[in-house]
């Protein structure tokens, strides 16, 4: 087992641990950026936070990591 195959298995476990935490992470600094330009942004922003969930969630090939997302909230 490679240095990556070592690093990916200990990101993997992280992500299965802590993904609701870091899920939060990702919706606080899109709402921080948001605030931040006055919504200017807002489409480019929701883009870039829909890529940062799926990235997170195939991270272990499982759509378990993090949770859809409420009623009527761009993804």
């Amino acid at each position: 087992m490679g240095f990556l195959d070592k690093a990916k298995e200990q990101l993997t476990k992280a992500v299965d641990q802590h993904g609701d935490k870091i899920n939060d992470g990702i919706d606080k600094a899109a709402k921080l950026a948001n605030d931040k330009t006055g919504g200017k942004h807002a489409d480019k922003i929701d883009q870039a936070t829909g890529k940062a969930r799926d990235a997170l969630d195939s991270l272990d090939g499982k759509n378990d990591d993090i949770p859809p997302p409420p009623p009527g909230t761009p993804r």
